[in-house]
Formats: structure tokens, sequence, C-alpha cells
């Protein structure tokens, strides 16, 4: 899976929907303060490069390699804990989004590279519950027809589910009504053009 969109489509309704690259680069710009959490830890990497024997390739960047480290414990022994994760665009280091847990942050920032800065943000959800939310919303795509189009549905990677629609203003209400007051928090609706098949 790429790391730098780690969207994950509700497999309902895979063949309609499109993956949330295309509509993070584009509209969720748009973020309130609210959104942008500030860091409640920030580490420097301080293994020596090269040093994460077996979790890539020798051309792999430290962060790479940093990142498949991530990805090894984050879906295994702290899946309970991670909700997801962002690169940094100019690569030099990760923001990763997780429920509090003292031991995956010495797991994570014990084992980083030089050169690599991990950041990372307090959320009150993993990316099991973002996913099972995402599936549900997205398990019949036609439900909305007549009021308006769910074009997009996949986690941002921040802990929520964006939802791609034709019509936000009419569709935000009625879809935080429909999941209830527990899951509106975490669901964050935007334009999103016509979906295509892929």
């Amino acid at each position: 899976m790429d790391r730098r969109t780690r969207a994950r489509v509700g497999t309902a309704a895979a063949g309609a929907v499109l993956a949330l690259a295309a509509l993070q680069g584009s509209s969720s710009g748009a973020q309130t303060v609210a959104d942008v959490s500030s860091p409640a830890t920030v580490c420097e990497g301080t293994r020596p490069k090269g040093s994460l024997a077996g979790l890539g390739s020798p051309e792999d960047t430290p962060l790479q390699r940093t990142l498949n480290h991530v990805d090894k414990i984050a879906y295994g022994r702290y899946a309970d804990t991670f909700t997801g994760m962002e690169v940094d665009e100019e690569g030099s280091g990760v923001s990763i989004y997780r429920m509090p847990s003292a031991s995956f942050d010495a797991a994570v920032c014990g084992t980083a590279e030089k050169g690599v800065t991990v950041r990372l943000h307090d959320t009150d959800i993993n990316a099991g519950d973002i996913d099972a939310l995402a599936d549900r919303i997205s398990e019949d795509m036609s439900r909305w027809d007549g009021t308006f189009q769910l074009r997009e549905v996949g986690q941002d990677g921040r802990g929520h589910v964006l939802v791609g629609v034709d019509d936000p203003e009419t569709a935000e209400p009625i879809l935080r009504a429909a999941f209830g007051e527990r899951n509106a928090k975490y669901i964050r609706v935007e334009y999103a053009p016509q979906a295509e098949l892929l």
C-alpha cells in the first residue's frame, strides 16, 4: 500500500470508489485548526543509517527503512494503538497518528534512523475502527441517490474518514445524522468529481 496516502477504500463498493489520493491532493487543503494537531512528541532518529537490517534493500533511504519498521509494528502488536501516518513532502520525516502509548512511541523513536524526524500526534481512534466506519459508509453507494451522490470513501491517515460527494452542503448533515454523534467527529465531507471505474 502506498504510505503517502494511506487511503483505504470500503470493500463493498471498491469497483466504484476511487482511492483518495486525488481527493487529498485537490480538496483536502481546506483544513480547520482542529483538524491539525500539534505533535505530542517529536523525535529525531539516532540509529546509524542502514542499521535496520532486514527492513528494506541497501539502496532504500533511512526514511524508507524507518517506515518499514513502523508498518511492521503498527499493523502487528500495536494495531489497537495505531491510527495512520503521513510522509512529509520533502521526504525527511513522518507524522504518525496514534492513540497515546509510551511503549509505541519508544518503539518508533528508538528505531528511527539518523536524518529522520518523527512527529507523533494523539488521536482517540485506531485504524481498525476508522476502516470499519469507512466500510459502513461505503456499503451502499446508491443509498443516497436522489439526495446526493456518494463518490469516494477512505481514510486520511489522521483519524478521519473522508467522504467525497457531489454536494457537500446537503450530504454532511445527513451523513452525520445517519452514522450518529459518536462517529460524526470522524467524518469529513468534501466535494469530489464524478467517480470513474478503475
